[in-house]
């Protein structure tokens, strides 16, 4: 019989069966099958064009499968015949831009993705990530009074703040220097670390998968090559 730690190892994983995507004559997922563990931290590593955003938007629900089928905690949320929309996938996705909305403060930014805590829970959440991302002193300022690497600090506390079960990064560091980078790669695995997140983190960056991840997909033509 599995004991209480066994049983929290498995609580929570993805699981992509003969996935398929195609854009026109472009395939840009072909025949993908992978399990991901609860809690694990994935690097998909890949060339430019191989299919790699693909593969985390159709984690997302972002994208439908033309074929196979893509589960997460045991249930099926995408399928000939089911589809599970995003927001209800406990999902936080950092996409390459900080994608913030430029009318909102950066605390705004933050609460926006909060689902239904309560309002003093919804603070202390606040200021937890605000301090953990190092960036108390920007909760009022607006996304166009604030630099790239501020950005995509807020861009993550806002992918962490409802606390989701998946987090996932699509080349989140693109354009920022190098030393701003090895900062952020640090604070983003700490970071999936102490939420317990499963993260998926997409990069063409051998040394970001070797930073970030505890394990790396290799990705290529729309298929994993180990």
């Amino acid at each position: 019989m599995a004991g209480k730690n066994d049983q929290k190892e498995i609580r929570y994983m993805i699981v992509l069966e003969d996935v398929c995507k195609a854009f026109g004559n472009t395939v840009a997922v072909d025949q993908v099958s992978l399990v991901i563990p609860d809690r694990a931290r994935v690097a998909i590593l890949g060339p430019s064009g191989s299919g790699k955003t693909t593969l985390l938007r159709l984690v997302a629900g972002l994208e439908m499968p033309d074929k196979g089928t893509i589960s997460m905690g045991g249930h099926a949320v995408s399928g000939s015949d089911v589809f599970v929309p995003p927001s209800e996938r406990r999902i936080g996705f950092v996409f390459q831009s900080g994608a913030l909305w430029p009318h909102m403060t950066v605390a705004e930014n933050i609460l926006f993705a909060f689902n239904a805590l309560p309002e003093g829970e919804q603070q202390r959440r606040l200021d937890l990530l605000l301090d953990r991302m190092a960036i108390p002193n920007l909760r009022d300022r607006y996304p166009d009074q604030i630099s790239g690497g501020e950005a995509r600090r807020v861009a993550l506390a806002r992918a962490l703040a409802p606390r989701p079960e998946i987090l996932l990064l699509d080349e989140p560091l693109t354009n920022l220097d190098h030393a701003l980078r090895e900062e952020l790669l640090v604070l983003i695995a700490e970071s999936a670390r102490e939420e317990g997140s499963i993260m998926l983190y997409v990069t063409h960056d051998e040394h970001e998968a070797a930073i970030v991840a505890d394990s790396t997909i290799r990705f290529k033509a729309g298929r994993v090559l180990e």
